[in-house]
Protein backbone atom coordinates (compact mmCIF):
# COMPACT_ATOMS: atom_id res chain seq x y z
CA UNK A 1 0.00 0.00 0.00
CA UNK A 2 1.48 3.23 -0.89
CA UNK A 3 2.32 4.70 2.73
CA UNK A 4 1.74 8.62 1.56
CA UNK A 5 -2.10 7.71 1.84
CA UNK A 6 -3.51 9.93 4.14
CA UNK A 7 -7.09 9.46 5.53
CA UNK A 8 -7.51 12.50 7.71
CA UNK A 9 -6.56 14.75 4.57
CA UNK A 10 -8.28 12.51 2.03
CA UNK A 11 -11.50 12.95 3.30
CA UNK A 12 -11.25 16.60 5.34
CA UNK A 13 -15.02 17.39 3.44
CA UNK A 14 -16.46 13.77 4.90
CA UNK A 15 -17.94 14.74 8.01
CA UNK A 16 -18.37 12.95 11.33
CA UNK A 17 -21.53 12.93 13.43
CA UNK A 18 -20.02 14.98 15.95
CA UNK A 19 -19.04 17.74 13.02
CA UNK A 20 -22.19 17.30 11.17
CA UNK A 21 -24.49 18.22 14.74
CA UNK A 22 -21.71 21.09 15.09
CA UNK A 23 -22.64 22.28 11.58
CA UNK A 24 -26.24 22.08 12.42
CA UNK A 25 -26.11 23.88 15.35
CA UNK A 26 -24.08 26.89 14.07
CA UNK A 27 -26.40 27.13 10.48
CA UNK A 28 -29.21 27.30 13.00
CA UNK A 29 -27.84 29.89 14.75
CA UNK A 30 -27.07 32.21 11.51
CA UNK A 31 -30.99 31.59 10.47
CA UNK A 32 -32.08 32.52 14.04
CA UNK A 33 -30.02 35.87 13.68
CA UNK A 34 -31.20 36.63 10.60
CA UNK A 35 -34.94 35.80 12.23
CA UNK A 36 -34.50 38.24 15.04
CA UNK A 37 -33.46 41.08 12.57
CA UNK A 38 -36.24 40.48 10.34
CA UNK A 39 -38.52 40.45 13.28
CA UNK A 40 -37.22 43.53 14.55
CA UNK A 41 -37.20 45.44 11.37
CA UNK A 42 -40.95 44.56 10.48
CA UNK A 43 -41.68 45.34 14.22
CA UNK A 44 -40.22 48.81 14.08
CA UNK A 45 -41.18 49.80 10.46
CA UNK A 46 -45.12 49.09 12.24
CA UNK A 47 -44.28 51.62 14.55
CA UNK A 48 -43.57 55.09 14.27
CA UNK A 49 -39.60 54.51 13.93
CA UNK A 50 -38.10 53.64 10.40
CA UNK A 51 -37.08 49.88 10.83
CA UNK A 52 -34.64 48.90 13.59
CA UNK A 53 -32.83 52.25 14.16
CA UNK A 54 -31.12 52.58 17.31
CA UNK A 55 -33.83 54.76 19.12
CA UNK A 56 -36.37 52.16 18.49
CA UNK A 57 -34.05 49.22 19.74
CA UNK A 58 -33.42 51.37 22.97
CA UNK A 59 -36.67 52.22 23.77
CA UNK A 60 -39.37 49.97 22.08
CA UNK A 61 -36.94 46.48 22.14
CA UNK A 62 -37.57 44.81 26.16
CA UNK A 63 -33.83 43.08 26.77
CA UNK A 64 -35.39 39.63 26.64
CA UNK A 65 -36.20 39.90 23.00
CA UNK A 66 -33.01 39.58 22.13
CA UNK A 67 -32.55 36.62 23.46
CA UNK A 68 -35.13 34.81 21.66
CA UNK A 69 -33.24 32.67 19.41
CA UNK A 70 -32.26 30.30 22.45
CA UNK A 71 -35.28 28.80 23.22
CA UNK A 72 -36.12 28.14 19.94
CA UNK A 73 -32.97 26.01 19.67
CA UNK A 74 -33.42 24.61 22.52
CA UNK A 75 -36.87 23.46 20.92
CA UNK A 76 -35.26 22.14 17.71
CA UNK A 77 -32.97 19.87 20.21
CA UNK A 78 -34.83 16.44 18.29
CA UNK A 79 -33.20 17.14 14.98
CA UNK A 80 -29.61 17.63 16.08
CA UNK A 81 -30.05 13.65 15.67
CA UNK A 82 -27.75 13.99 12.83
CA UNK A 83 -30.30 10.84 11.36
CA UNK A 84 -33.35 12.78 11.86
CA UNK A 85 -31.89 15.78 10.65
CA UNK A 86 -31.10 13.75 7.22
CA UNK A 87 -34.63 13.02 6.57
CA UNK A 88 -37.13 16.48 5.33
CA UNK A 89 -40.33 14.17 7.08
CA UNK A 90 -38.44 14.73 10.38
CA UNK A 91 -37.41 18.06 9.70
CA UNK A 92 -40.52 19.46 8.76
CA UNK A 93 -42.27 17.56 11.89
CA UNK A 94 -40.19 18.67 14.19
CA UNK A 95 -40.03 22.87 13.42
CA UNK A 96 -43.61 22.47 13.10
CA UNK A 97 -43.55 21.25 16.65
CA UNK A 98 -41.36 23.51 17.94
CA UNK A 99 -43.36 26.50 16.17
CA UNK A 100 -46.49 25.50 17.90
CA UNK A 101 -45.23 25.15 21.28
CA UNK A 102 -43.54 28.20 21.24
CA UNK A 103 -46.38 30.14 20.46
CA UNK A 104 -48.59 28.34 22.90
CA UNK A 105 -45.48 29.13 25.39
CA UNK A 106 -45.94 32.81 24.64
CA UNK A 107 -49.62 32.56 23.90
CA UNK A 108 -50.06 31.36 27.90
CA UNK A 109 -47.37 34.25 28.90
CA UNK A 110 -49.43 37.49 27.05
CA UNK A 111 -52.83 36.72 28.10
CA UNK A 112 -51.70 36.29 31.71
CA UNK A 113 -49.77 39.75 31.55
CA UNK A 114 -51.12 43.27 31.79
CA UNK A 115 -52.49 44.37 28.59
CA UNK A 116 -50.34 46.05 26.18
CA UNK A 117 -47.22 45.10 28.12
CA UNK A 118 -45.92 42.53 25.83
CA UNK A 119 -44.92 42.36 21.58
CA UNK A 120 -47.41 40.64 19.35
CA UNK A 121 -46.13 41.90 16.33
CA UNK A 122 -42.47 41.12 16.61
CA UNK A 123 -42.67 37.80 18.34
CA UNK A 124 -45.34 37.08 15.74
CA UNK A 125 -42.73 38.02 13.21
CA UNK A 126 -39.64 36.17 14.80
CA UNK A 127 -41.12 32.84 14.83
CA UNK A 128 -42.60 32.90 11.48
CA UNK A 129 -39.12 34.08 10.26
CA UNK A 130 -37.41 31.40 12.24
CA UNK A 131 -39.55 28.50 10.54
CA UNK A 132 -38.91 29.86 7.42
CA UNK A 133 -35.05 30.56 7.77
CA UNK A 134 -34.34 27.24 9.46
CA UNK A 135 -36.39 25.33 6.92
CA UNK A 136 -34.67 26.94 4.38
CA UNK A 137 -31.06 25.96 5.79
CA UNK A 138 -32.05 22.71 6.74
CA UNK A 139 -33.09 22.20 3.23
CA UNK A 140 -29.62 22.98 1.65
CA UNK A 141 -27.89 21.12 4.68
CA UNK A 142 -30.28 17.82 3.15
CA UNK A 143 -29.49 18.46 -0.59
CA UNK A 144 -26.17 18.96 -0.88
CA UNK A 145 -24.71 17.83 2.56
CA UNK A 146 -26.08 14.86 2.73
CA UNK A 147 -24.97 13.75 -1.04
CA UNK A 148 -22.58 10.97 -1.63
CA UNK A 149 -19.45 13.31 -1.78
CA UNK A 150 -19.96 14.63 1.89
CA UNK A 151 -20.60 11.00 3.45
CA UNK A 152 -18.20 9.08 5.19
CA UNK A 153 -16.80 5.78 3.28
CA UNK A 154 -17.17 3.26 5.98
CA UNK A 155 -15.80 -0.84 5.61
CA UNK A 156 -17.19 -3.13 7.77
CA UNK A 157 -14.74 -5.95 9.35
CA UNK A 158 -16.44 -9.30 10.07
CA UNK A 159 -19.82 -10.61 8.24
CA UNK A 160 -20.85 -12.59 11.32
CA UNK A 161 -23.96 -12.37 13.33
CA UNK A 162 -23.60 -8.54 14.87
CA UNK A 163 -22.19 -7.16 11.22
CA UNK A 164 -25.78 -8.75 9.69
CA UNK A 165 -27.18 -6.82 12.62
CA UNK A 166 -25.24 -4.03 11.72
CA UNK A 167 -25.85 -4.27 8.34
CA UNK A 168 -29.89 -4.85 8.67
CA UNK A 169 -30.15 -1.84 10.89
CA UNK A 170 -28.03 0.25 8.10
CA UNK A 171 -30.71 -1.12 5.67
CA UNK A 172 -33.49 0.26 7.03
CA UNK A 173 -32.33 3.48 7.25
CA UNK A 174 -33.34 6.21 4.78
CA UNK A 175 -31.23 8.69 3.91
CA UNK A 176 -28.02 6.33 4.56
CA UNK A 177 -25.96 7.75 7.41
CA UNK A 178 -22.93 6.98 5.80
CA UNK A 179 -21.76 5.30 2.02
CA UNK A 180 -20.87 1.82 3.05
CA UNK A 181 -18.21 0.21 0.21
CA UNK A 182 -18.76 -3.57 1.46
CA UNK A 183 -17.48 -6.09 3.85
CA UNK A 184 -13.94 -7.51 5.09
CA UNK A 185 -14.37 -11.05 6.38
CA UNK A 186 -11.14 -13.88 7.32
CA UNK A 187 -13.75 -16.48 6.01
CA UNK A 188 -12.57 -17.07 2.39
CA UNK A 189 -15.55 -19.05 1.57
CA UNK A 190 -17.52 -15.58 1.81
CA UNK A 191 -15.13 -13.53 -0.45
CA UNK A 192 -17.21 -12.02 -3.51
CA UNK A 193 -20.35 -13.38 -1.63
CA UNK A 194 -22.82 -10.81 -0.69
CA UNK A 195 -24.01 -10.25 3.33
CA UNK A 196 -27.30 -8.31 3.22
CA UNK A 197 -26.58 -6.77 0.18
CA UNK A 198 -23.08 -5.78 0.73
CA UNK A 199 -19.80 -7.92 -1.09
CA UNK A 200 -17.05 -9.18 1.20
CA UNK A 201 -13.96 -7.29 -0.91
CA UNK A 202 -11.60 -9.70 1.21
CA UNK A 203 -9.85 -10.58 4.40
CA UNK A 204 -8.17 -9.22 6.86
CA UNK A 205 -4.44 -9.36 4.97
CA UNK A 206 -6.47 -7.28 1.84
CA UNK A 207 -7.89 -4.62 4.23
CA UNK A 208 -4.96 -2.11 3.88
CA UNK A 209 -5.42 -2.59 -0.20
CA UNK A 210 -9.16 -2.08 -0.07
CA UNK A 211 -8.46 1.01 2.51
CA UNK A 212 -6.37 2.50 -0.46
CA UNK A 213 -8.44 1.64 -3.61
CA UNK A 214 -11.64 2.28 -2.12
CA UNK A 215 -10.50 5.54 -0.19
CA UNK A 216 -11.85 4.63 3.02
CA UNK A 217 -12.68 6.78 6.18
CA UNK A 218 -14.28 4.43 8.44
CA UNK A 219 -13.97 0.93 9.80
CA UNK A 220 -16.41 -0.62 11.79
CA UNK A 221 -15.38 -3.93 13.67
CA UNK A 222 -17.69 -6.11 14.10
CA UNK A 223 -16.11 -9.08 14.95
CA UNK A 224 -17.16 -10.89 17.81
CA UNK A 225 -14.78 -13.40 18.96
CA UNK A 226 -11.07 -13.31 18.42
CA UNK A 227 -8.83 -11.10 15.75
CA UNK A 228 -6.06 -12.93 14.08
CA UNK A 229 -2.45 -11.29 14.70
CA UNK A 230 -2.77 -10.16 10.92
CA UNK A 231 -5.84 -8.42 11.09
CA UNK A 232 -5.06 -6.57 14.35
CA UNK A 233 -2.25 -5.73 12.71
CA UNK A 234 -3.91 -4.34 9.82
CA UNK A 235 -6.64 -2.01 12.06
CA UNK A 236 -3.90 -1.08 14.12
CA UNK A 237 -1.59 0.28 10.21
CA UNK A 238 -5.03 1.80 9.04
CA UNK A 239 -5.32 3.16 12.17
CA UNK A 240 -2.36 5.21 11.98
CA UNK A 241 -2.89 6.64 8.73
CA UNK A 242 -6.02 8.13 9.87
CA UNK A 243 -8.43 5.76 9.61
CA UNK A 244 -11.49 5.84 12.13
CA UNK A 245 -11.75 2.78 13.85
CA UNK A 246 -14.89 2.31 15.60
CA UNK A 247 -16.70 -0.56 17.58
CA UNK A 248 -19.83 -1.99 16.28
CA UNK A 249 -22.34 -1.44 19.62
CA UNK A 250 -20.38 2.17 19.46
CA UNK A 251 -21.83 2.53 15.76
CA UNK A 252 -25.10 0.66 16.50
CA UNK A 253 -25.65 3.43 19.50
CA UNK A 254 -24.80 6.22 16.55
CA UNK A 255 -27.18 4.81 14.73
CA UNK A 256 -30.21 3.65 16.37
CA UNK A 257 -29.74 5.24 19.88
CA UNK A 258 -30.37 1.91 21.26
CA UNK A 259 -28.27 -0.92 22.88
CA UNK A 260 -27.56 -4.25 20.44
CA UNK A 261 -28.58 -6.50 23.63
CA UNK A 262 -28.86 -9.73 20.89
CA UNK A 263 -25.53 -10.13 21.00
CA UNK A 264 -24.02 -8.50 24.35
CA UNK A 265 -22.22 -10.84 26.86
CA UNK A 266 -23.11 -10.16 30.24
CA UNK A 267 -19.47 -8.46 31.07
CA UNK A 268 -20.01 -5.70 28.88
CA UNK A 269 -23.40 -4.90 30.29
CA UNK A 270 -21.61 -5.04 33.81
CA UNK A 271 -18.71 -2.55 32.11
CA UNK A 272 -21.21 -0.04 31.18
CA UNK A 273 -24.39 -0.16 33.68
CA UNK A 274 -22.20 -0.65 36.42
CA UNK A 275 -19.00 0.90 35.70
CA UNK A 276 -20.11 3.47 33.17
CA UNK A 277 -23.33 4.99 33.98
CA UNK A 278 -22.74 6.22 37.57
CA UNK A 279 -24.79 9.89 37.23
CA UNK A 280 -23.05 12.68 39.27
CA UNK A 281 -25.15 13.98 42.44
CA UNK A 282 -25.72 17.46 40.43
CA UNK A 283 -27.55 15.03 37.87
CA UNK A 284 -30.08 13.51 40.71
CA UNK A 285 -30.58 16.95 42.08
CA UNK A 286 -31.65 18.84 38.79
CA UNK A 287 -33.39 15.76 37.88
CA UNK A 288 -35.47 15.58 41.53
CA UNK A 289 -36.19 19.45 40.62
CA UNK A 290 -37.42 19.34 37.18
CA UNK A 291 -39.56 16.19 38.59
CA UNK A 292 -41.22 18.29 41.11
CA UNK A 293 -41.94 21.30 38.78
CA UNK A 294 -42.93 18.86 36.13
CA UNK A 295 -44.93 16.71 38.31
CA UNK A 296 -46.47 20.37 40.08
CA UNK A 297 -47.43 21.34 36.18
CA UNK A 298 -48.64 18.10 35.59
CA UNK A 299 -50.98 18.20 38.47
CA UNK A 300 -52.49 21.43 37.80
CA UNK A 301 -53.23 20.17 33.95
CA UNK A 302 -55.00 16.76 35.25
CA UNK A 303 -57.31 18.71 37.80
CA UNK A 304 -58.62 20.99 34.84
CA UNK A 305 -59.05 17.93 33.04
CA UNK A 306 -60.48 16.22 36.07
CA UNK A 307 -64.15 17.63 35.65
CA UNK A 308 -64.53 16.55 32.23
CA UNK A 309 -62.71 13.26 31.84
CA UNK A 310 -64.40 11.98 35.11
CA UNK A 311 -68.20 12.50 33.27
CA UNK A 312 -66.98 11.04 30.00
CA UNK A 313 -65.84 7.97 32.12
CA UNK A 314 -68.92 7.76 34.01
CA UNK A 315 -71.43 8.26 30.81
CA UNK A 316 -69.24 5.82 29.04
CA UNK A 317 -68.50 2.82 31.47
CA UNK A 318 -69.86 4.08 35.09
CA UNK A 319 -67.42 3.69 38.17
CA UNK A 320 -64.61 3.29 38.98
CA UNK A 321 -63.12 6.73 37.14
CA UNK A 322 -59.33 5.79 38.28
CA UNK A 323 -57.37 2.38 37.41
CA UNK A 324 -55.34 1.68 40.36
CA UNK A 325 -52.38 -0.77 39.60
CA UNK A 326 -49.26 -2.47 41.49
CA UNK A 327 -46.16 -1.60 39.59
CA UNK A 328 -42.00 -2.02 39.90
CA UNK A 329 -40.30 1.36 40.54
CA UNK A 330 -36.44 1.97 40.66
CA UNK A 331 -34.60 -0.94 42.69
CA UNK A 332 -37.96 -3.55 42.07
CA UNK A 333 -39.80 -1.63 45.03
CA UNK A 334 -43.62 -1.80 43.93
CA UNK A 335 -46.24 1.24 44.16
CA UNK A 336 -49.10 1.92 42.82
CA UNK A 337 -49.86 3.75 39.76
CA UNK A 338 -52.55 5.85 38.96
CA UNK A 339 -54.27 6.77 35.63
CA UNK A 340 -57.93 7.54 33.87
CA UNK A 341 -59.31 3.80 33.55
CA UNK A 342 -59.31 3.14 29.97
CA UNK A 343 -60.60 -0.33 29.76
CA UNK A 344 -64.02 -2.15 30.64
CA UNK A 345 -64.57 -3.72 34.26
CA UNK A 346 -62.74 -6.81 34.89
CA UNK A 347 -60.55 -6.53 31.88
CA UNK A 348 -58.31 -9.49 32.98
CA UNK A 349 -60.77 -12.02 34.13
CA UNK A 350 -58.16 -14.83 34.64
CA UNK A 351 -56.12 -12.42 36.25
CA UNK A 352 -52.94 -12.57 34.02
CA UNK A 353 -51.15 -9.73 32.98
CA UNK A 354 -52.13 -9.49 29.07
CA UNK A 355 -49.99 -6.68 26.34
CA UNK A 356 -52.55 -3.74 25.23
CA UNK A 357 -53.09 -4.60 21.10
CA UNK A 358 -53.91 -2.35 18.42
CA UNK A 359 -57.82 -1.55 18.46
CA UNK A 360 -57.94 -3.74 21.76
CA UNK A 361 -61.66 -5.10 22.57
CA UNK A 362 -61.26 -4.32 26.26
CA UNK A 363 -60.98 -0.33 25.44
CA UNK A 364 -64.11 1.72 25.93
CA UNK A 365 -64.89 4.02 23.77
CA UNK A 366 -63.77 6.92 25.62
CA UNK A 367 -60.58 4.90 26.81
CA UNK A 368 -59.84 5.21 23.34
CA UNK A 369 -59.59 8.65 22.33
CA UNK A 370 -57.98 8.76 26.01
CA UNK A 371 -55.15 6.57 25.09
CA UNK A 372 -54.62 8.12 22.03
CA UNK A 373 -54.37 11.47 23.17
CA UNK A 374 -52.52 9.92 26.31
CA UNK A 375 -54.89 12.04 28.95
CA UNK A 376 -55.08 9.17 30.36
CA UNK A 377 -51.96 9.62 31.82
CA UNK A 378 -52.19 12.90 34.02
CA UNK A 379 -53.01 11.42 37.00
CA UNK A 380 -49.52 9.61 36.97
CA UNK A 381 -47.95 13.12 38.06
CA UNK A 382 -49.34 12.49 41.48
CA UNK A 383 -47.09 9.10 41.38
CA UNK A 384 -44.30 12.04 40.11
CA UNK A 385 -44.98 14.28 43.14
CA UNK A 386 -44.74 11.36 45.81
CA UNK A 387 -41.15 10.18 44.15
CA UNK A 388 -41.94 6.93 43.10
CA UNK A 389 -41.94 8.01 39.17
CA UNK A 390 -39.65 10.82 37.14
CA UNK A 391 -40.89 13.30 34.57
CA UNK A 392 -38.87 10.65 32.25
CA UNK A 393 -37.93 7.12 32.69
CA UNK A 394 -38.59 3.29 31.36
CA UNK A 395 -42.19 2.57 31.29
CA UNK A 396 -43.22 0.84 34.64
CA UNK A 397 -44.63 -2.69 34.32
CA UNK A 398 -46.44 -5.30 36.73
CA UNK A 399 -44.43 -7.38 38.57
CA UNK A 400 -46.09 -10.73 36.69
CA UNK A 401 -45.26 -8.84 33.52
CA UNK A 402 -41.29 -8.52 34.52
CA UNK A 403 -41.24 -12.01 36.27
CA UNK A 404 -42.16 -13.31 32.71
CA UNK A 405 -40.22 -11.07 30.49
CA UNK A 406 -36.82 -11.61 32.28
CA UNK A 407 -37.07 -14.90 31.44
CA UNK A 408 -37.15 -14.52 27.70
CA UNK A 409 -35.45 -11.00 26.97
CA UNK A 410 -31.84 -10.79 27.80
CA UNK A 411 -30.81 -7.97 30.93
CA UNK A 412 -34.59 -7.19 31.14
CA UNK A 413 -34.42 -6.08 34.96
CA UNK A 414 -31.86 -3.27 34.05
CA UNK A 415 -34.72 -1.78 33.62
CA UNK A 416 -35.02 -1.34 37.00
CA UNK A 417 -32.02 0.47 37.63
CA UNK A 418 -33.93 4.19 37.36
CA UNK A 419 -37.19 5.25 38.51
CA UNK A 420 -40.32 4.91 35.86
CA UNK A 421 -41.35 7.75 33.88
CA UNK A 422 -44.67 9.59 32.43
CA UNK A 423 -42.69 9.49 29.07
CA UNK A 424 -39.39 8.46 28.22
CA UNK A 425 -36.63 7.08 25.23
CA UNK A 426 -38.35 4.29 24.65
CA UNK A 427 -41.84 5.81 24.53
CA UNK A 428 -41.25 8.40 21.98
CA UNK A 429 -39.06 6.21 19.75
CA UNK A 430 -40.83 2.90 19.78
CA UNK A 431 -43.99 3.00 21.49
CA UNK A 432 -46.20 -0.24 22.96
CA UNK A 433 -44.70 -3.74 22.64
CA UNK A 434 -47.25 -6.41 21.61
CA UNK A 435 -44.46 -9.27 21.07
CA UNK A 436 -41.05 -11.01 23.15
CA UNK A 437 -39.41 -9.50 19.92
CA UNK A 438 -41.09 -6.00 20.14
CA UNK A 439 -39.80 -5.92 23.85
CA UNK A 440 -36.40 -6.87 23.07
CA UNK A 441 -36.56 -3.71 20.29
CA UNK A 442 -37.83 -1.91 22.80
CA UNK A 443 -35.39 -2.74 25.60
CA UNK A 444 -32.55 -1.76 23.20
CA UNK A 445 -34.11 2.15 23.53
CA UNK A 446 -34.52 1.75 27.29
CA UNK A 447 -30.98 0.57 28.21
CA UNK A 448 -29.75 3.47 25.90
CA UNK A 449 -31.32 5.79 28.10
CA UNK A 450 -29.82 4.67 31.25
CA UNK A 451 -26.60 4.13 29.43
CA UNK A 452 -26.25 7.87 28.54
CA UNK A 453 -29.15 9.87 30.57
CA UNK A 454 -27.89 13.20 31.42
CA UNK A 455 -30.53 16.64 31.71
CA UNK A 456 -29.95 17.19 28.01
CA UNK A 457 -30.96 13.81 27.32
CA UNK A 458 -34.12 14.46 29.72
CA UNK A 459 -34.94 17.39 28.57
CA UNK A 460 -34.98 16.25 24.68
CA UNK A 461 -37.68 13.74 25.38
CA UNK A 462 -39.87 15.54 27.26
CA UNK A 463 -40.00 17.87 24.58
CA UNK A 464 -40.02 15.39 21.98
CA UNK A 465 -43.12 14.12 24.03
CA UNK A 466 -45.40 16.58 22.61
CA UNK A 467 -45.52 15.40 19.24
CA UNK A 468 -46.10 12.04 19.96
CA UNK A 469 -49.65 13.40 21.55
CA UNK A 470 -50.61 15.58 18.41
CA UNK A 471 -49.00 12.13 16.31
CA UNK A 472 -51.83 9.92 18.20
CA UNK A 473 -49.64 7.58 18.63
CA UNK A 474 -51.11 5.55 21.48
CA UNK A 475 -53.12 2.71 21.83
Amino acid sequence: MNSSYDAQKEHRWRFRFVERRVMLLYGDIIAEVLALAVALFIWGSQAEYLGFSIPFLLERVPGWFFFLPLPWLFLLIEIYDVRKASSWNHTLQSVGTAAVIGSILYLGVYFTSPPESLPRTGVAAFILGSVVLTLLWRFIYIKILTSEQFLRRVLLMGGGVSGKILLQSINALDPKPYFLIGVIDDDTGKLNQEIEGYKVLGSGRDLLDVIQSERISDIIVAISGSINGETFQALLDAQELGVDIIRMPVAYEDLNHQVPIRILEADWILRSFVDDTGVSGLYNVSKRIMDFIGGLIGVGIYLLLLPLVATLIFLDDGMPIFYRQERLGQSAKPYKIIKFRTMVKNAETDGQAQWASENDQRVTKIGRFLRKTHLDEFPQFINVLKGEMSLVGPRSERPSLVDKLQKDVPFYRARLLVKPGVTGWAQINYGYPETVEETINKLEYDLYYIKNRTILLDLRIILATPATIFGLKGK
